[in-house]
C-alpha cells in the first residue's frame, strides 16, 4: 500500500553554518563595534544570543533569522524565549524544535479524520505514517496540511507507492 511519513526535522548541519555566519556579521559590523556580541549553539536544541543591551538582541534575532531563512531552514521550529537583562548584558534563548510530540500528532491525525480522506494514520514516535490504497488520497493529505496553519513546520519523506 503507499505511505509516506509527516516529520519536523532541522539540518543542524545548516543550523551550525547559519550560527557561524550569523556570528561572522555581528564581529563585523559597526553598531556592534566594542560589545562582547555573540551566538552560542550547543549543537542539539538551545542556541542563547549575549550582548549588552535588549536592542542588540533584537538585531541579533533579525540577523540569525535571514540567515536560516536563507540556508533552507523554516524560523517556524525556532522558539523564541522572552530576554533576560541585568546589569552590562542581555541574553536570550532560542530552542529548536525538532521531531513531533505525541499532543500535537494527535491533532494531526484528528484534522485528517475530520477530512474524510481514507487514509490510516499510526504515531511512530516522533513522525506520523500515513498509508491508503489510493496515491491521489496521499497527495489530498499532503495538501491539506500543507494549507493549514500548523505551529510547526512539517516535511513529507519516504513517500512509497
Amino acid at each position: 500500500m503507499p505511505s509516506f511519513d509527516i516529520v519536523s526535522e532541522l539540518n543542524l548541519h545548516e543550523v551550525t553554518n547559519a550560527v557561524d555566519q550569523a556570528n561572522r556579521e555581528v564581529s563585523t559590523r559597526f553598531d556592534f563595534k566594542g560589545s562582547d556580541s555573540r551566538y552560542e549553539f550547543d549543537n542539539k536544541e538551545t542556541l542563547t544570543l549575549k550582548t549588552e543591551t535588549e536592542f542588540q538582541l533584537k538585531q541579533m534575532l533579525d540577523i540569525l533569522q535571514n540567515k536560516l531563512l536563507k540556508r533552507g531552514i523554516d524560523i517556524g521550529c525556532l522558539k523564541i524565549n522572552d530576554p533576560q537583562t541585568s546589569y552590562k548584558q542581555a541574553q536570550q534563548t532560542i530552542t529548536l524544535q525538532q521531531g513531533i510530540q505525541t499532543d500535537f500528532a494527535k491533532k494531526i491525525i484528528k484534522l485528517i479524520k475530520d477530512s474524510k480522506i481514507k487514509v490510516q494514520t499510526a504515531i511512530q514516535g516522533e513522525q506520523i505514517r500515513v498509508t491508503g490504497k489510493k496515491r491521489d488520497d496521499l497527495q489530498e493529505t499532503i495538501a491539506l496540511l500543507r494549507n493549514q496553519e500548523l505551529e510547526l513546520p512539517l516535511q513529507f519523506t519516504n513517500f512509497r507507492d
